[in-house]
């Protein structure tokens, strides 16, 4: 790993020294992201509870900027200005490039009429099958390990060629033992553990935003 990437990581088990048994999971699962967007994969998310806002917040950092800057590139700025160059001009100031994440939790329309309809254990399994090409990455955030509906999504994340990554407690459920990357974080209670992911999802975040888009330096 790079570096300026380590950085990263360095500065996050200096905070959290709890998380250092976590460093060669965190960097797996860093490693499986970037070659996911590197070939034009993107990101799909599944969490519930506490773990539905973590997919949410997740999304929210990949698909604008977290720290670095990231404008347009200059031709997708002509563009915009040559279709409207008024508001097109004003959008390439404003518009920032992002690392597509889709949180299957966002979804109420659909989810909910799915739930209703057919299977409240199926319902991020279903988006799955409708968002999902093979070389995306499924993360799945289960303090526990063992949620129905993630668990049901890995099934059809793995039948489509989609990794899986998994982000859970100690314990690691079924959710670690079929993951690609399982990060287990070494906490055992619910909201000890969820204080934990956010970390490390950071710690992700920052490093996938700093090789797509600068060399921001890794901060206390």
């Amino acid at each position: 790993m790079e570096d300026r990437l380590e950085k990263h990581i360095e500065v996050l088990i200096r905070r959290y020294p709890a998380l250092d048994i976590c460093r060669k999971d965190i960097e797996e699962a860093y490693f499986l992201l970037e070659k996911a967007y590197e070939n034009g994969g993107k990101l799909l998310l599944a969490g519930n509870g506490g773990s539905a806002a973590d997919c949410e917040h997740i999304a929210g950092e990949l698909m604008k900027r977290f720290r670095i800057p990231r404008a347009v590139t200059p031709e997708f700025a002509q563009k915009l200005a040559e279709i409207d160059p008024t508001r097109g001009t004003s959008l390439a100031g404003s518009l920032e490039r992002g690392l597509t994440a889709i949180p299957l939790v966002a979804h109420e329309a659909l989810t909910t009429a799915y739930i209703n309809d057919v299977d409240g254990q199926g319902v991020f399994a279903q988006q799955l099958l409708g968002y999902g090409r093979p070389g995306d990455v499924f993360l799945g955030i289960s303090t526990s390990g063992n949620s129905k509906n993630v668990m049901s999504a890995t099934v059809v994340a793995r039948a489509l060629g989609i990794r899986v990554i998994g982000l859970t407690g100690a314990n690691g459920g079924e959710l670690a033992a079929v993951a690609d990357v399982a990060i287990r974080v070494p906490e055992t209670e619910t909201y000890m553990i969820q204080e934990l992911h956010l970390p490390v999802y950071h710690c992700l975040c920052l490093m996938l935003e700093d090789h797509f888009f600068g060399s921001g330096e890794a901060s206390d």
